[in-house]
């Protein structure tokens, strides 16, 4: 039996109401997961749109996914950014923390040492940006929930190639 792998897929799409849609019920149709998703446009005069999926799946699964979706009509360019070389990919989040004592600077000794900034501080808690990999949103998300009561937003992953390769939409 095949291991399961996570794949970073980048989809260039028309940005038109339901396209999103349409990707969405591809994987939802066929029981595939979507362990994150963001969405922008990209190209405001073409009226195009970039789609970012991390997803999992055996290797046969992940080349189903993306055969399927190069053949959804409004779809330019499907690129499996895990397979195709170096990239970079980074998250959002914000994340509040209500504490108060000797947590609170605890808190903000960890926010430094995760280079996170303070977007809002009150007397019972802060509210801190972090932007990094998955790995280190999560690792200090686990640090702020052992200082008390927590909340998370969390952007998704988005993801470009490293050097000269770019997509194209042709």
């Amino acid at each position: 039996m095949s291991e399961i792998e996570t794949h970073t897929i980048a989809v260039v799409v028309d940005n038109e109401p339901g396209v999103l849609a349409r990707v969405i019920g591809l994987f939802s149709g066929r029981g595939y997961n979507i362990e994150s998703l963001t969405v922008s446009e990209i190209d405001e005069e073409q009226s195009i749109s970039r789609i970012t999926v991390v997803t999992s799946g055996t290797p046969m699964v992940i080349e189903q996914i993306k055969a399927q979706l190069e053949r959804l009509v409004p779809v330019h360019y499907v690129s499996d950014l895990t397979l195709e070389g170096s990239h970079v990919e980074r998250e959002l989040a914000l994340i509040k923390v209500r504490n108060s004592g000797g947590n609170r600077v605890e808190a903000l000794r960890i926010a430094d040492t995760f280079r996170a900034r303070t977007l809002d501080s009150t007397l019972e808690s802060f509210v801190f940006e972090v932007t990094g990999s998955v790995k280190k949103i999560d690792a200090f998300i686990d640090l702020m929930q052992a200082l008390g009561e927590t909340e998370v937003c969390r952007t998704g992953v988005v993801a470009i190639m490293r050097g000269e390769k770019v997509a194209s939409t042709n």
